[in-house]
């Protein structure tokens, strides 16, 4: 896994602190702000994120159910709304990188419980015993 990978699923994991998380992306570049949150919204559709993780993701990432990536992301057509929260102007940015994470964080939960357990082999899953079985993505 490369290194940004290993943040974002720290992250989602809550085994790095979100604050810690918003620090690090509000210090990249716009350009590389973009690549994060593309990134994110790939790794979420790869956790088998749904219509229904989104109020949950809302709670999580702190947001008013009133802040603009909330309302989407709670607007149905999940892949749909992703592309639209990744596209947010600048100033929507953090937002949309917490929200991102704690969707991440729901469906991989779920993902984990259901279709890992105890017998998983995903490298991100292993981030908090320290132990990387591999390359690969969340």
């Amino acid at each position: 896994m490369n290194e940004r990978t290993v943040m974002l699923n720290m992250l989602a994991q809550d085994l790095r602190p979100i604050e810690q998380g918003v620090e690090w992306f509000e210090a990249l570049p716009a350009d590389n702000q973009f690549e994060v949150l593309r990134e994110l919204g790939g790794h979420c559709l790869q956790a088998r994120a749904t219509e229904e993780d989104g109020p949950e993701s809302v709670r999580r990432a702190g947001l008013r159910p009133t802040h603009t990536p909330a309302v989407l992301i709670t607007r149905g057509q999940l892949n749909v709304q992703l592309e639209k929260i990744i596209n947010l102007p600048q100033d929507e940015r953090v937002k949309s990188f917490r929200l991102l994470v704690a969707l991440l964080g729901v469906s991989d939960e779920r993902r984990r419980e259901r279709f890992c357990a105890p017998w998983c082999g995903h490298a991100w899953h292993q981030l908090a015993s320290g132990t990387d079985r591999g390359t690969g993505t969340a």
